[in-house]
Protein backbone atom coordinates (compact mmCIF):
# COMPACT_ATOMS: atom_id res chain seq x y z
CA UNK A 1 0.00 0.00 0.00
CA UNK A 2 1.55 3.36 -0.88
CA UNK A 3 1.52 6.19 1.21
CA UNK A 4 -0.95 8.29 -0.65
CA UNK A 5 -3.45 5.05 -0.33
CA UNK A 6 -2.66 5.78 3.52
CA UNK A 7 -3.15 9.11 4.19
CA UNK A 8 -6.01 8.59 2.07
CA UNK A 9 -7.26 6.54 4.51
CA UNK A 10 -6.40 8.29 8.37
CA UNK A 11 -7.81 11.22 6.35
CA UNK A 12 -11.33 9.38 5.78
CA UNK A 13 -11.68 7.42 9.32
CA UNK A 14 -12.25 10.48 10.85
CA UNK A 15 -14.85 12.09 8.35
CA UNK A 16 -16.61 8.80 9.05
CA UNK A 17 -16.74 9.59 12.82
CA UNK A 18 -17.78 12.99 12.64
CA UNK A 19 -20.84 11.82 10.35
CA UNK A 20 -22.01 9.61 12.89
CA UNK A 21 -21.43 11.66 15.63
CA UNK A 22 -23.52 14.35 13.42
CA UNK A 23 -26.09 12.11 12.35
CA UNK A 24 -28.32 13.64 15.09
CA UNK A 25 -28.47 17.03 12.75
CA UNK A 26 -30.18 14.81 9.48
CA UNK A 27 -33.46 16.68 9.97
CA UNK A 28 -35.23 19.76 8.56
CA UNK A 29 -34.81 23.61 9.79
CA UNK A 30 -38.24 23.89 10.89
CA UNK A 31 -37.70 19.93 13.11
CA UNK A 32 -34.48 21.81 14.30
CA UNK A 33 -36.35 24.97 15.49
CA UNK A 34 -39.08 22.69 17.27
CA UNK A 35 -36.53 20.83 19.21
CA UNK A 36 -34.61 24.22 20.19
CA UNK A 37 -37.75 24.91 21.43
CA UNK A 38 -38.36 21.80 23.62
CA UNK A 39 -34.80 22.41 24.71
CA UNK A 40 -36.02 25.76 26.13
CA UNK A 41 -38.78 23.92 27.89
CA UNK A 42 -36.98 21.16 29.06
CA UNK A 43 -33.03 22.14 29.81
CA UNK A 44 -30.90 19.61 28.83
CA UNK A 45 -33.07 17.54 26.11
CA UNK A 46 -31.58 19.25 23.63
CA UNK A 47 -28.23 18.44 23.96
CA UNK A 48 -29.23 14.66 24.53
CA UNK A 49 -30.63 14.74 21.42
CA UNK A 50 -27.50 16.30 19.82
CA UNK A 51 -25.32 14.02 21.23
CA UNK A 52 -24.04 15.18 24.30
CA UNK A 53 -25.45 12.51 26.51
CA UNK A 54 -23.69 13.24 29.46
CA UNK A 55 -23.77 17.18 29.77
CA UNK A 56 -27.60 16.88 28.84
CA UNK A 57 -28.36 13.72 31.41
CA UNK A 58 -26.36 16.44 33.90
CA UNK A 59 -28.29 19.40 33.51
CA UNK A 60 -31.72 17.85 32.58
CA UNK A 61 -31.10 16.12 36.73
CA UNK A 62 -30.38 19.47 37.51
CA UNK A 63 -33.13 20.83 36.29
CA UNK A 64 -35.35 18.69 37.46
CA UNK A 65 -33.81 18.42 40.69
CA UNK A 66 -34.33 22.31 41.13
CA UNK A 67 -38.20 22.35 40.30
CA UNK A 68 -38.63 19.98 42.68
CA UNK A 69 -37.01 21.65 45.54
CA UNK A 70 -38.50 24.68 44.38
CA UNK A 71 -42.09 23.07 44.80
CA UNK A 72 -41.06 21.74 48.09
CA UNK A 73 -39.98 24.99 49.35
CA UNK A 74 -42.88 26.88 48.12
CA UNK A 75 -45.66 24.25 49.15
CA UNK A 76 -43.90 22.95 53.20
CA UNK A 77 -41.39 26.13 53.60
CA UNK A 78 -43.41 29.49 53.74
CA UNK A 79 -41.61 30.55 56.66
CA UNK A 80 -38.08 30.04 54.85
CA UNK A 81 -39.78 32.23 51.83
CA UNK A 82 -40.97 34.61 54.25
CA UNK A 83 -37.38 35.12 55.93
CA UNK A 84 -36.06 35.20 52.82
CA UNK A 85 -38.51 37.98 51.22
CA UNK A 86 -37.43 40.31 54.37
CA UNK A 87 -33.16 39.56 54.53
CA UNK A 88 -31.26 42.11 52.96
CA UNK A 89 -28.16 39.52 52.76
CA UNK A 90 -30.52 36.61 51.52
CA UNK A 91 -32.13 39.05 48.83
CA UNK A 92 -28.62 39.73 47.47
CA UNK A 93 -27.75 36.22 47.36
CA UNK A 94 -30.95 35.57 45.26
CA UNK A 95 -30.56 38.04 42.81
CA UNK A 96 -27.25 36.54 42.29
CA UNK A 97 -28.92 32.84 41.61
CA UNK A 98 -31.55 34.69 39.24
CA UNK A 99 -29.03 36.21 37.08
CA UNK A 100 -27.06 32.78 36.66
CA UNK A 101 -29.45 30.68 36.38
CA UNK A 102 -30.81 33.24 33.53
CA UNK A 103 -27.04 33.24 32.12
CA UNK A 104 -27.05 29.25 32.56
CA UNK A 105 -30.47 28.99 30.58
CA UNK A 106 -29.39 31.02 27.48
CA UNK A 107 -26.47 28.91 27.22
CA UNK A 108 -28.50 25.67 27.27
CA UNK A 109 -30.79 27.32 24.35
CA UNK A 110 -27.71 28.14 22.36
CA UNK A 111 -25.66 24.88 22.65
CA UNK A 112 -29.01 22.52 22.04
CA UNK A 113 -29.59 24.78 18.65
CA UNK A 114 -26.14 24.11 17.13
CA UNK A 115 -26.06 21.05 18.27
CA UNK A 116 -29.63 20.23 16.95
CA UNK A 117 -29.58 22.10 13.61
CA UNK A 118 -28.31 20.47 10.10
CA UNK A 119 -25.30 20.52 8.88
CA UNK A 120 -26.09 22.10 5.55
CA UNK A 121 -28.62 24.87 5.59
CA UNK A 122 -29.86 27.29 3.52
CA UNK A 123 -29.36 31.47 4.46
CA UNK A 124 -33.15 31.00 4.78
CA UNK A 125 -33.29 28.68 7.29
CA UNK A 126 -30.20 29.50 9.20
CA UNK A 127 -31.77 33.16 9.40
CA UNK A 128 -34.93 31.76 10.86
CA UNK A 129 -32.74 29.84 13.29
CA UNK A 130 -30.70 32.25 14.44
CA UNK A 131 -34.05 34.84 14.81
CA UNK A 132 -35.81 32.19 16.48
CA UNK A 133 -32.78 31.76 18.86
CA UNK A 134 -32.61 35.00 20.00
CA UNK A 135 -36.09 35.34 20.46
CA UNK A 136 -36.36 32.54 22.71
CA UNK A 137 -33.07 34.41 24.58
CA UNK A 138 -35.01 37.07 24.95
CA UNK A 139 -38.08 35.73 26.48
CA UNK A 140 -35.57 34.28 28.87
CA UNK A 141 -33.45 37.84 29.77
CA UNK A 142 -36.60 39.84 30.01
CA UNK A 143 -38.25 37.71 32.87
CA UNK A 144 -34.71 37.01 34.52
CA UNK A 145 -34.09 40.92 34.96
CA UNK A 146 -37.41 41.89 36.15
CA UNK A 147 -36.68 39.48 38.40
CA UNK A 148 -33.90 40.10 39.41
CA UNK A 149 -34.85 43.78 39.65
CA UNK A 150 -37.59 42.80 41.93
CA UNK A 151 -36.20 41.30 43.85
CA UNK A 152 -33.43 44.23 44.31
CA UNK A 153 -36.25 46.60 44.82
CA UNK A 154 -37.43 44.55 47.77
CA UNK A 155 -34.20 44.54 49.37
CA UNK A 156 -33.85 47.93 48.67
CA UNK A 157 -37.27 48.84 50.25
CA UNK A 158 -36.40 46.19 53.69
CA UNK A 159 -32.61 47.99 53.88
CA UNK A 160 -34.75 51.80 54.05
CA UNK A 161 -37.83 51.23 55.96
CA UNK A 162 -37.03 48.17 58.43
CA UNK A 163 -33.83 48.47 60.44
CA UNK A 164 -32.11 45.82 62.71
CA UNK A 165 -32.22 46.03 66.58
CA UNK A 166 -29.00 46.58 66.58
CA UNK A 167 -28.88 49.18 63.67
CA UNK A 168 -32.12 51.66 65.38
CA UNK A 169 -33.26 53.08 68.46
CA UNK A 170 -36.06 53.53 69.92
CA UNK A 171 -37.56 54.15 73.22
CA UNK A 172 -40.83 52.26 73.25
CA UNK A 173 -40.10 48.69 70.75
CA UNK A 174 -40.53 46.02 73.36
CA UNK A 175 -38.25 43.10 73.54
CA UNK A 176 -39.69 39.92 71.89
CA UNK A 177 -38.46 36.47 70.90
CA UNK A 178 -37.38 36.64 67.76
CA UNK A 179 -38.26 33.00 66.69
CA UNK A 180 -42.00 33.67 67.96
CA UNK A 181 -42.82 36.92 68.35
CA UNK A 182 -46.37 36.33 69.39
CA UNK A 183 -45.83 34.13 71.80
CA UNK A 184 -46.53 36.31 74.53
CA UNK A 185 -48.69 38.67 72.63
CA UNK A 186 -52.69 37.85 72.26
CA UNK A 187 -53.03 41.25 70.69
CA UNK A 188 -50.68 43.41 68.75
CA UNK A 189 -51.41 47.07 68.64
CA UNK A 190 -49.88 48.80 65.77
CA UNK A 191 -50.29 52.79 65.85
CA UNK A 192 -50.77 53.78 62.56
CA UNK A 193 -49.49 57.62 61.75
CA UNK A 194 -50.61 60.41 59.03
CA UNK A 195 -48.02 62.81 59.22
CA UNK A 196 -48.80 65.79 57.24
CA UNK A 197 -45.34 68.40 56.12
CA UNK A 198 -46.60 69.46 53.45
CA UNK A 199 -46.12 72.75 51.78
CA UNK A 200 -47.03 76.01 53.73
CA UNK A 201 -47.12 73.65 57.06
CA UNK A 202 -45.20 74.47 60.16
CA UNK A 203 -43.23 71.37 61.39
CA UNK A 204 -45.18 67.67 61.69
CA UNK A 205 -48.32 67.20 62.33
CA UNK A 206 -50.04 63.96 62.69
CA UNK A 207 -53.83 64.23 61.20
CA UNK A 208 -54.09 60.97 61.16
CA UNK A 209 -54.23 58.70 64.15
CA UNK A 210 -55.26 55.31 64.19
CA UNK A 211 -54.58 52.02 66.52
CA UNK A 212 -55.06 48.82 65.01
CA UNK A 213 -55.16 45.96 67.18
CA UNK A 214 -54.77 42.96 65.51
CA UNK A 215 -56.00 39.52 67.29
CA UNK A 216 -52.50 37.60 66.80
CA UNK A 217 -54.20 34.35 66.34
CA UNK A 218 -57.25 35.02 64.19
CA UNK A 219 -56.04 38.04 62.31
CA UNK A 220 -59.49 39.88 63.15
CA UNK A 221 -58.58 43.40 63.51
CA UNK A 222 -60.49 46.74 65.65
CA UNK A 223 -59.27 50.07 64.17
CA UNK A 224 -59.43 52.50 66.49
CA UNK A 225 -59.47 56.23 65.55
CA UNK A 226 -58.07 58.64 67.99
CA UNK A 227 -59.45 62.27 67.35
CA UNK A 228 -56.51 65.01 66.06
CA UNK A 229 -58.06 67.95 68.70
CA UNK A 230 -57.89 65.28 71.65
CA UNK A 231 -56.62 67.88 74.86
CA UNK A 232 -54.88 66.13 78.16
CA UNK A 233 -53.51 63.39 76.14
CA UNK A 234 -52.00 61.25 79.13
CA UNK A 235 -48.69 59.25 79.44
CA UNK A 236 -48.00 56.10 81.63
CA UNK A 237 -46.63 56.54 85.54
CA UNK A 238 -43.26 55.69 84.27
CA UNK A 239 -42.22 57.98 81.52
CA UNK A 240 -40.62 60.77 82.38
CA UNK A 241 -43.11 62.67 80.42
CA UNK A 242 -45.54 61.70 82.97
CA UNK A 243 -43.80 63.97 85.31
CA UNK A 244 -43.77 67.06 82.82
CA UNK A 245 -47.60 66.34 82.30
CA UNK A 246 -49.06 64.38 85.51
CA UNK A 247 -52.66 66.21 84.21
CA UNK A 248 -52.32 65.16 80.96
CA UNK A 249 -51.12 67.16 77.96
CA UNK A 250 -52.19 70.58 78.24
CA UNK A 251 -51.80 73.76 79.85
CA UNK A 252 -53.71 74.07 83.18
CA UNK A 253 -53.05 77.84 83.72
CA UNK A 254 -55.05 78.72 80.53
CA UNK A 255 -58.33 77.15 81.71
CA UNK A 256 -60.45 74.79 80.44
CA UNK A 257 -60.50 76.05 77.10
CA UNK A 258 -59.55 74.85 73.62
CA UNK A 259 -55.72 74.81 73.15
CA UNK A 260 -54.85 73.84 69.95
CA UNK A 261 -51.07 73.82 70.41
CA UNK A 262 -52.18 70.65 72.71
CA UNK A 263 -53.97 68.94 70.90
CA UNK A 264 -53.30 65.65 69.50
CA UNK A 265 -52.09 66.58 66.20
CA UNK A 266 -49.25 69.09 67.70
CA UNK A 267 -47.81 66.20 70.49
CA UNK A 268 -45.22 64.61 67.53
CA UNK A 269 -43.88 67.91 66.81
CA UNK A 270 -44.25 70.32 69.97
CA UNK A 271 -42.72 67.87 72.64
CA UNK A 272 -39.65 67.05 71.12
CA UNK A 273 -39.15 70.50 70.33
CA UNK A 274 -39.82 71.35 74.26
CA UNK A 275 -38.22 68.60 75.87
CA UNK A 276 -35.24 67.32 73.79
CA UNK A 277 -33.74 63.81 74.47
CA UNK A 278 -36.74 62.92 77.39
CA UNK A 279 -37.36 59.83 76.08
CA UNK A 280 -33.26 59.21 75.62
CA UNK A 281 -31.83 57.66 72.91
CA UNK A 282 -34.51 57.08 69.66
CA UNK A 283 -34.86 57.51 65.99
CA UNK A 284 -38.29 59.02 65.76
CA UNK A 285 -39.15 60.88 69.56
CA UNK A 286 -42.16 62.41 67.98
CA UNK A 287 -43.78 58.67 67.06
CA UNK A 288 -42.55 57.49 70.79
CA UNK A 289 -44.34 60.43 72.00
CA UNK A 290 -47.85 59.70 70.74
CA UNK A 291 -47.31 56.09 71.34
CA UNK A 292 -46.83 56.87 75.28
CA UNK A 293 -49.62 59.03 74.58
CA UNK A 294 -52.03 56.49 72.88
CA UNK A 295 -50.85 53.70 75.46
CA UNK A 296 -51.89 55.33 78.20
CA UNK A 297 -54.91 57.08 76.96
CA UNK A 298 -56.22 54.47 75.16
CA UNK A 299 -55.21 51.42 78.16
CA UNK A 300 -53.49 49.39 75.61
CA UNK A 301 -50.13 48.42 75.23
CA UNK A 302 -48.43 49.87 72.22
CA UNK A 303 -46.03 47.51 71.08
CA UNK A 304 -44.98 49.51 66.96
CA UNK A 305 -45.64 52.29 64.55
CA UNK A 306 -46.14 52.59 61.21
CA UNK A 307 -45.55 56.48 60.24
CA UNK A 308 -46.57 57.50 56.29
CA UNK A 309 -45.83 60.53 54.87
CA UNK A 310 -49.45 62.22 53.70
CA UNK A 311 -47.63 64.10 50.68
CA UNK A 312 -46.30 60.97 49.25
CA UNK A 313 -49.56 58.16 50.50
CA UNK A 314 -50.60 59.28 46.64
CA UNK A 315 -47.45 57.29 45.18
CA UNK A 316 -48.89 54.51 46.93
CA UNK A 317 -52.00 54.62 45.70
CA UNK A 318 -51.28 55.38 42.12
CA UNK A 319 -48.33 51.78 42.52
CA UNK A 320 -51.35 49.46 42.98
CA UNK A 321 -53.78 51.15 40.22
CA UNK A 322 -55.53 52.94 42.44
CA UNK A 323 -58.65 52.01 44.93
CA UNK A 324 -62.53 51.68 44.85
CA UNK A 325 -64.30 53.00 47.25
CA UNK A 326 -67.73 54.49 48.21
CA UNK A 327 -68.03 57.78 47.98
CA UNK A 328 -71.69 59.08 50.41
CA UNK A 329 -71.08 62.41 50.28
CA UNK A 330 -69.39 65.37 48.56
CA UNK A 331 -65.81 65.40 49.59
CA UNK A 332 -63.95 68.79 48.91
CA UNK A 333 -60.21 68.95 47.34
CA UNK A 334 -58.02 71.22 49.29
CA UNK A 335 -59.44 73.81 51.23
CA UNK A 336 -58.89 75.90 54.19
CA UNK A 337 -60.50 77.90 57.23
CA UNK A 338 -57.72 80.47 57.71
CA UNK A 339 -57.39 79.63 61.44
CA UNK A 340 -56.33 77.21 64.30
CA UNK A 341 -52.04 75.94 64.22
CA UNK A 342 -51.00 75.05 60.72
CA UNK A 343 -53.49 76.54 58.80
CA UNK A 344 -52.88 78.73 55.55
CA UNK A 345 -54.49 81.48 54.02
CA UNK A 346 -58.12 81.06 54.18
CA UNK A 347 -59.48 79.41 50.59
CA UNK A 348 -62.57 77.31 49.77
CA UNK A 349 -62.02 73.79 47.89
CA UNK A 350 -60.92 74.03 44.49
CA UNK A 351 -63.64 70.99 43.53
CA UNK A 352 -65.35 67.63 45.21
CA UNK A 353 -65.08 64.31 44.45
CA UNK A 354 -68.97 63.70 43.84
CA UNK A 355 -70.77 60.88 45.68
CA UNK A 356 -71.07 57.56 43.66
CA UNK A 357 -70.70 53.90 44.30
CA UNK A 358 -67.43 51.69 43.25
CA UNK A 359 -65.61 55.01 42.40
CA UNK A 360 -62.06 54.10 41.43
CA UNK A 361 -59.56 57.01 43.00
CA UNK A 362 -56.31 57.42 41.87
CA UNK A 363 -53.41 58.83 44.10
CA UNK A 364 -54.16 62.46 44.21
CA UNK A 365 -57.84 61.76 44.85
CA UNK A 366 -57.64 59.34 47.46
CA UNK A 367 -55.75 61.10 49.80
CA UNK A 368 -58.28 64.28 49.39
CA UNK A 369 -61.29 61.34 50.06
CA UNK A 370 -59.18 60.14 53.16
CA UNK A 371 -58.18 63.99 54.03
CA UNK A 372 -60.78 66.31 52.95
CA UNK A 373 -62.59 68.00 56.02
CA UNK A 374 -63.61 71.53 54.94
CA UNK A 375 -67.43 71.92 55.77
CA UNK A 376 -67.58 68.33 57.25
CA UNK A 377 -67.19 66.32 61.07
CA UNK A 378 -63.87 65.33 62.11
CA UNK A 379 -65.52 61.46 62.41
CA UNK A 380 -66.61 61.40 59.25
CA UNK A 381 -62.80 61.98 58.19
CA UNK A 382 -61.70 59.55 60.50
CA UNK A 383 -64.22 56.95 59.01
CA UNK A 384 -62.84 57.63 55.58
CA UNK A 385 -59.84 56.88 56.61
CA UNK A 386 -60.20 53.80 57.82
CA UNK A 387 -62.59 53.10 54.59
CA UNK A 388 -59.49 54.52 52.37
CA UNK A 389 -56.95 51.62 54.27
CA UNK A 390 -59.83 49.29 53.87
CA UNK A 391 -59.79 49.87 50.23
CA UNK A 392 -56.05 49.98 50.22
CA UNK A 393 -55.54 46.50 51.84
CA UNK A 394 -58.24 45.08 49.12
CA UNK A 395 -56.55 46.27 46.18
CA UNK A 396 -53.22 44.30 46.79
CA UNK A 397 -53.73 41.25 44.95
CA UNK A 398 -51.16 38.90 43.56
CA UNK A 399 -51.12 39.97 39.71
CA UNK A 400 -50.73 43.63 41.20
CA UNK A 401 -47.77 42.66 43.22
CA UNK A 402 -45.95 40.81 40.32
CA UNK A 403 -46.81 43.73 37.94
CA UNK A 404 -46.42 46.61 39.89
CA UNK A 405 -43.87 45.83 42.86
CA UNK A 406 -40.93 48.00 41.82
CA UNK A 407 -43.18 51.04 41.85
CA UNK A 408 -44.91 50.04 45.10
CA UNK A 409 -41.37 49.25 46.58
CA UNK A 410 -40.18 52.78 45.38
CA UNK A 411 -43.00 54.77 46.56
CA UNK A 412 -42.82 52.76 49.76
CA UNK A 413 -39.11 53.10 50.72
CA UNK A 414 -40.22 57.47 50.63
CA UNK A 415 -43.13 57.79 52.64
CA UNK A 416 -42.80 54.99 55.23
CA UNK A 417 -41.03 55.23 58.21
CA UNK A 418 -41.00 52.60 61.43
CA UNK A 419 -39.61 51.09 64.12
CA UNK A 420 -40.39 47.52 63.49
CA UNK A 421 -36.83 45.43 63.50
CA UNK A 422 -36.01 43.40 60.19
CA UNK A 423 -35.55 40.46 62.83
CA UNK A 424 -39.59 39.89 62.97
CA UNK A 425 -40.56 40.79 59.40
CA UNK A 426 -41.38 37.40 58.30
CA UNK A 427 -43.97 37.26 61.37
CA UNK A 428 -45.47 40.57 60.27
CA UNK A 429 -46.08 38.88 57.08
CA UNK A 430 -47.48 36.15 58.26
CA UNK A 431 -50.09 37.92 60.25
CA UNK A 432 -50.32 40.41 57.27
CA UNK A 433 -51.63 37.41 54.76
CA UNK A 434 -53.95 36.27 57.78
CA UNK A 435 -55.57 40.37 58.50
CA UNK A 436 -56.44 40.30 54.30
CA UNK A 437 -58.67 37.36 54.87
CA UNK A 438 -59.91 37.83 58.77
CA UNK A 439 -62.67 40.77 59.99
CA UNK A 440 -61.69 44.09 60.47
CA UNK A 441 -64.06 46.43 62.24
CA UNK A 442 -64.59 49.94 63.58
CA UNK A 443 -64.69 50.86 66.88
CA UNK A 444 -66.78 53.31 67.62
CA UNK A 445 -65.37 55.82 70.83
CA UNK A 446 -69.10 57.41 70.91
CA UNK A 447 -68.12 60.89 69.93
CA UNK A 448 -71.23 62.87 71.29
CA UNK A 449 -70.51 61.34 74.69
CA UNK A 450 -67.05 60.79 75.41
CA UNK A 451 -65.88 63.34 73.15
CA UNK A 452 -68.60 66.51 71.83
CA UNK A 453 -65.47 69.02 71.81
CA UNK A 454 -61.64 68.04 72.34
CA UNK A 455 -61.47 69.88 75.62
CA UNK A 456 -61.94 67.21 78.16
CA UNK A 457 -62.68 63.57 76.48
CA UNK A 458 -63.51 60.95 79.08
CA UNK A 459 -61.14 58.63 78.36
CA UNK A 460 -61.80 55.70 81.20
CA UNK A 461 -65.25 55.70 79.16
CA UNK A 462 -63.27 55.19 75.86
CA UNK A 463 -61.50 52.14 77.25
CA UNK A 464 -63.88 50.51 79.12
CA UNK A 465 -65.82 50.62 74.65
CA UNK A 466 -62.16 49.35 73.78
CA UNK A 467 -61.79 46.40 76.40
CA UNK A 468 -65.39 45.53 75.22
CA UNK A 469 -64.48 45.18 71.80
CA UNK A 470 -61.11 43.60 71.91
CA UNK A 471 -62.15 41.28 74.68
CA UNK A 472 -62.29 37.44 73.53
CA UNK A 473 -65.75 36.27 72.66
CA UNK A 474 -67.92 32.94 72.74
CA UNK A 475 -69.78 34.17 69.49
CA UNK A 476 -68.40 36.91 66.99
CA UNK A 477 -70.37 40.37 67.05
CA UNK A 478 -70.48 42.28 64.27
CA UNK A 479 -73.31 44.74 62.72
CA UNK A 480 -76.41 43.14 61.38
CA UNK A 481 -75.58 40.28 58.71
CA UNK A 482 -77.84 40.94 55.19
CA UNK A 483 -80.22 38.43 54.88
CA UNK A 484 -80.47 39.25 50.86
CA UNK A 485 -77.25 37.99 49.28
CA UNK A 486 -74.60 35.18 50.31
CA UNK A 487 -71.77 37.43 49.16
CA UNK A 488 -69.56 39.26 51.66
CA UNK A 489 -69.96 43.15 50.47
CA UNK A 490 -66.65 45.16 50.47
CA UNK A 491 -65.56 48.73 50.32
CA UNK A 492 -66.45 49.55 46.98
CA UNK A 493 -68.44 46.24 46.26
CA UNK A 494 -71.93 47.81 45.72
CA UNK A 495 -73.27 48.43 42.92
CA UNK A 496 -76.82 50.12 44.52
CA UNK A 497 -77.59 51.83 47.25
CA UNK A 498 -78.38 49.62 50.52
CA UNK A 499 -79.34 50.66 54.12
CA UNK A 500 -76.12 51.08 56.46
CA UNK A 501 -77.27 49.12 59.29
CA UNK A 502 -77.81 50.91 62.41
CA UNK A 503 -74.75 50.90 64.53
CA UNK A 504 -74.89 51.23 68.97
CA UNK A 505 -72.94 54.37 69.42
CA UNK A 506 -70.04 52.63 71.22
CA UNK A 507 -69.70 49.31 69.40
CA UNK A 508 -67.73 47.77 66.78
CA UNK A 509 -68.69 47.78 63.14
CA UNK A 510 -67.29 45.94 60.66
CA UNK A 511 -65.97 47.88 58.16
CA UNK A 512 -67.56 46.40 55.39
CA UNK A 513 -71.00 48.28 56.31
CA UNK A 514 -69.28 51.07 57.37
CA UNK A 515 -67.44 51.80 53.87
CA UNK A 516 -70.79 50.57 51.95
CA UNK A 517 -72.54 53.12 49.70
CA UNK A 518 -75.28 54.78 51.82
CA UNK A 519 -75.91 58.32 49.94
CA UNK A 520 -78.42 59.30 53.28
CA UNK A 521 -74.89 60.23 54.70
CA UNK A 522 -74.05 63.97 54.91
CA UNK A 523 -70.84 63.85 56.96
CA UNK A 524 -71.18 66.12 58.94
Amino acid sequence: MSRSTRAAGRRSAPRANRSRHRSPRARTTSKAIGLTLLSALIPGSGLLMGGRKKLGAFVLTISIGLLVIAAYVGLTQRDSILALAVSPRQLLIATAAVVVLGVCWIWIVVSSHKLLRPVSMTYTGRLAGSMFVGLLCFGIAVPTTVAAQTVMAQRDLVGSVFQSEGDSKSATRPKVDKKDPWANTPRLNLLLLGADDGVGREGTRTDTVIVASIDTKTGDTALISLSRNWMRMRFPTDSPLHKVYPDGYWDPSKGNVEQPEYYLDSMYDNVPKAHPGILGQTDNEGADVVKLAASATLGLDIDYYMQVNLAGFRQIIDAVGGITVNVNYRVPIGGDYGDGPGSNTAKKPSGYIEPGPNQKLDGYHALWFARGRYGLSDPSRQERQRCTIHALVNSVNPATLVTKYQQIASAGKQVLRTDIPQEILPAFIELGLKVKSAKVTNVDLDKNKNFPTGKNPDYEAMQEIIQKAISPKTQPVASTPSTTTTKKPSSGSTNKSTPKPAVTPGTAENLNDACAYNPSQTGN
